[in-house]
């Protein structure tokens, strides 16, 4: 049987959907957090929540790999890049501030700063370099670690190395729930993580908070079916780790990318922009591949910088504090080609989201 390619954006089904959610949804304010930028781009674009009842918000959290990165391992990129290493990364991380500068204002100075598609990228850049030391900036959360993995695990180049700063999803949420001022009734947990760590990995947490976790796609349709069974949930006293994604996410994950995280990484602590240190948040390289991690081979200790500039609310939006248009600076003096903080230079970042899509109900 055929499958409509509409069918995930059935106004009709959403409609039904969106009763469902008024029908469950608790009678006193309540707030779900979703930590992904590709939801947050779902929600905003289709006007997702003009179908949701007044006292439910759905706020992005930590969800752009990007815009959490802290200023320690970015001043790292640029110390190397202006040290005259060849720094690769992806395209977002270029124009996110550091302490003094971006990577891309380093690249202005004359540094060598490449943007690549994958960390197999840098390493064909390294072998087109014999000369050069090439470093990989790698960011990202359990979706782009893999692919990281996996290259240390092809015997790269000597003159290859990874500057770390993958960070993990679940320490995330169990940090957000224990801020003051957040208040997170469940989680919209994300589709692409969630197809590595699977809907097991949020069983420690939920058993841990009572608060439900429910993972969810990426269409309109997607978002409001997870909302939908995260509202149940709440309805029905029940905190529980559900799939709303099947198509895509197993109960146990991938266990091939699983494996190929611990045998190359363990959980370190790590700095989240608008956190701050978490415990086991974080991916740092094990010893036997050390002679790849550019932490060794060129001495690097960060030091932490100034992480939100003044007058910028990032850090509360990247903890569901604030939506954007809480700041004085959205859509003034921060912009998407003049942006003052991380949460509108990634394009999954909220504060970008809000600038291009927002109050356009798409669906």
């Amino acid at each position: 049987m055929a499958t409509s390619p509409f069918e995930f954006r059935d106004p009709e089904r959403a409609k039904q959907l969106a009763q469902a959610i008024r029908r469950w949804a608790p009678p006193h304010p309540t707030k779900i957090v979703h930590v992904c930028g590709t939801h947050e781009i779902t929600i905003t674009r289709h006007g997702l929540r003009s179908l949701l009842p007044p006292q439910l918000s759905v706020l992005e959290g930590p969800g752009c790999p990007v815009c959490v990165t802290s200023t320690a391992e970015l001043d790292l990129a640029v110390q190397l890049a202006l040290e005259g290493v060849v720094v690769c990364t992806f395209g977002d991380m270029l124009r996110v501030p550091g302490s003094r500068l971006s990577l891309a204002e380093a690249r202005a100075q004359g540094a060598d700063v490449r943007t690549v598609l994958s960390p197999a990228a840098a390493v064909e850049v390294a072998r087109e370099n014999p000369g050069k030391e090439v470093v990989f900036f790698a960011v990202g959360f359990e979706t782009t670690a893999p692919g990281t993995a996996a290259v240390l695990l092809s015997s790269p180049p000597d003159n290859f190395s990874v500057l770390a700063a993958h960070k993990l999803i679940p320490p995330a949420l169990e940090a957000l729930l224990g801020l003051p001022g957040v208040e997170v009734a469940g989680f919209l947990a994300p589709g692409h993580v969630s197809t590595i760590i699977g809907v097991e990995a949020y069983a420690p947490l939920v058993e841990r908070f009572s608060v439900p976790v429910v993972v969810g796609g990426f269409e309109p349709l997607d978002v409001l079916y997870a909302l939908a069974l995260i509202v149940r949930q709440l309805s029905q006293g029940r905190a529980e780790a559900e799939n709303a994604y099947p198509r895509a996410v197993l109960p146990q994950g991938n266990r091939k990318a699983q494996q190929l995280l611990e045998k190359v990484f363990y959980p370190a602590g790590a700095h989240w922009r608008g956190i701050g240190p978490i415990p086991n948040s974080g991916l740092a390289i094990r010893e036997e591949f050390s002679a790849w991690d550019a932490s060794v081979k060129f001495d690097l200790e960060g030091a932490p910088g100034e992480e939100i500039p003044p007058g910028c609310r990032c850090a509360d939006i990247l903890v569901a504090r604030a939506v954007p248009t809480d700041c004085s600076l959205f859509g003034k003096a921060c912009t998407p080609t003049s942006p003052v903080g991380p949460c509108m230079v990634g394009s999954e970042g909220a504060c970008h989201v809000w600038y291009r899509y927002g109050g356009k109900p798409e669906l």
